[in-house]
């Protein structure tokens, strides 16, 4: 049943992942709609905690607000209600069919979306077989006097029924599983009405800490929502299992059937929490920003690493390509810091500079370890080709902040301490040449975001470009050299290693067209022309 739990999920992620968390990003224009939104997603994947796990990352990058992101956690819990009804039905005879077809669709589809698809269908099937073959193994354990007596036991002893419910569904990552396991044990009769509604209840509260330890490290707006989130189950749970010895005999009276009042059970209390705490989301949110604070994150904390992620190849790779964008946004900060330091001569540049190079190492580790993380046997060729592109990009920008940090910087630092400047002719040269390299910069990011062929060749084209731009330059400082200029022989080893550096930071910017063009066929194995025989 767990096996097939999982199936589902990862299946529906896998297919429909980018839309579903276009969706819930875009359809919370207020609390109904948000809730409506947390049950469909969580109809859609089986699963509360990954409704929460994509929740928390919109809420900790603040595309959605804390209100908002509480009301889809309560449509969620909703969600799981529903999905319990509906996969408690007689529904067995439907398992041989959806495995074959999960099992076909999976393996004839070429596209993730189809063996995603596949995979669900085939989890689901996997899901009816598993409560088929879970109420037929639960028939002899009627006559165990060793369950009875445990089962007794934690009728008399409600706060370890808690416990133990708790425990369930937080070992298992799943409330729905606990809650149809016990479905089964009241149809045969095992657990009476009351103790029923006090594991509901521990299904409940342990459903809600595995997404609390899966975006503990996602920021505070992550924390907060899940926090907000099993603080709100635990008080319904603690109130459900005080309550339990006087509601379980009216309920039974309605519902004589364990089973079928274990459903209602769940639904009811899922309903309870919306009806309850729908209107208080308000002064929740306030008290959750007092009691957990906004962190100050530096620009090395990842943005964009996004954990629920790495499930979906496709989602764990664009949050790893924005992340990689925002390590181009920093070396455009350096190139522009350093640039800035040649024309001015301020020494607290350099350490400025220094600063960011760090966070680009930090922030090029952490990308490197994401991307590691993506299992090879889940990703397809293009997916494989799509990671390679990203760490070769990334390493690359990296390269480039250890050419700013130790050469570009060196040389204006060493300008600031020997007195120096450049002539007005020179410093143009070089401003220009920073200014170009700015501007093929913005070019790498289009093409690297887009991989379009187009622009990719438009900026290998500008390599020719940046070869001449060094090569006139050089140029004209010799000429400059020759006519003895003071400030021109005086800068003339600056002068001319920037011009080195700056080509060398191009040549790794422009790279990153390379194997966009090579897949085309568009590349050449050598520049030089055939030798002609003479």
């Amino acid at each position: 049943m767990l096996w097939g739990l999982r199936l589902i999920k990862t299946g529906m992620l896998r297919a429909f992942g980018a839309s579903l968390r276009y969706w819930i990003g875009k359809s919370t224009k207020n609390r109904l709609s948000a809730v409506v939104v947390g049950m469909l997603a969580t109809l859609a994947v089986q699963s509360s905690t990954a409704t929460a796990v994509i929740t928390a990352s919109f809420a900790a990058r603040e595309l959605v607000s804390g209100i908002m992101a509480q009301a889809i956690m309560l449509g969620a819990n909703i969600g799981t209600s529903l999905a319990a009804v509906i996969l408690s039905l007689d529904l067995h005879w439907l398992s041989p069919v959806l495995i074959l077809v999960g099992v076909v669709t999976f393996s004839r589809s070429r596209y993730a979306a189809g063996k995603g698809v596949g995979r669900a269908i085939l989890g689901l099937g996997l899901m009816l077989l598993a409560l088929a073959l879970l109420g037929r193994a639960t028939e002899p354990v009627r006559t165990s006097q060793t369950v009875i007596e445990l089962l007794s036991s934690l009728g008399g002893a409600p706060a370890f029924a808690l416990l133990f419910g708790s425990a369930l569904a937080f070992f298992s990552s799943s409330s729905l599983a606990v809650v149809l396991f016990v479905v089964l044990l009241g149809q045969a009769g095992i657990v009476s009405a009351e103790l029923s509604l006090v594991l509901v209840a521990g299904a409940n509260l342990g459903g809600a800490i595995p997404p609390y330890l899966a975006v503990y490290g996602e920021g505070v707006g992550a924390r907060r929502l899940a926090a907000t989130n099993l603080a709100i189950r635990a008080a319904g749970a603690l109130a459900l299992t005080a309550l339990a010895g006087i509601i379980a005999p009216w309920m039974e009276d309605v519902w004589p059937d364990t089973g079928q009042l274990t459903l209602v059970a769940h639904i009811g209390f899922s309903a309870a929490l919306l009806v309850i705490f729908l209107p208080l989301l308000g002064p929740l949110a306030r008290l959750a920003e007092k009691l957990i604070p906004d962190a100050i994150e530096g620009k090395a904390a990842p943005r964009f690493l996004d954990e629920s992620a790495l499930t979906t190849p496709a989602l764990a790779l664009s949050a790893a390509a924005r992340e990689t964008l925002r390590l181009g946004d920093m070396v455009r900060d350096m190139l522009e810091a350093s640039m800035e330091a040649l024309k001015t001569s301020d020494p607290g540049i350099r350490g400025q500079l220094s600063e960011i190079e760090n966070d680009i190492d930090r922030v090029q580790g952490e990308i490197k370890i994401y991307l590691s993380r993506l299992g090879r046997e889940e990703l397809d060729d293009e997916d494989t080709r799509r990671a390679t592109e990203i760490m070769s990009y990334a390493v690359n920008l990296e390269h480039i902040g250890d050419i700013i940090d130790n050469g570009l910087s060196e040389l204006a630092a060493k300008k600031a301490k020997r007195k120096l400047t450049f002539s007005a002719e020179g410093l143009a040269e070089i401003v220009g040449f920073y200014d170009r390299t700015l501007a093929i910069l913005q070019i790498a990011q289009s093409v690297f975001l887009s991989r379009d062929p187009d622009l990719a060749r438009q900026l290998v084209a500008c390599k020719t470009e940046v070869r001449k731009m060094e090569t006139d330059s050089a140029e004209r400082h010799l000429e400059r050299l020759r006519e003895q200029r003071t400030e021109t022989v005086e800068t003339s080893g600056l002068h001319l290693d920037i011009l080195r550096d700056l080509k060398r930071v191009n040549a790794h910017l422009i790279s990153v067209a390379y194997p966009i063009l090579d897949d085309m066929g568009a590349l050449t194995d050598t520049r030089l022309r055939p030798s002609t025989e003479h």
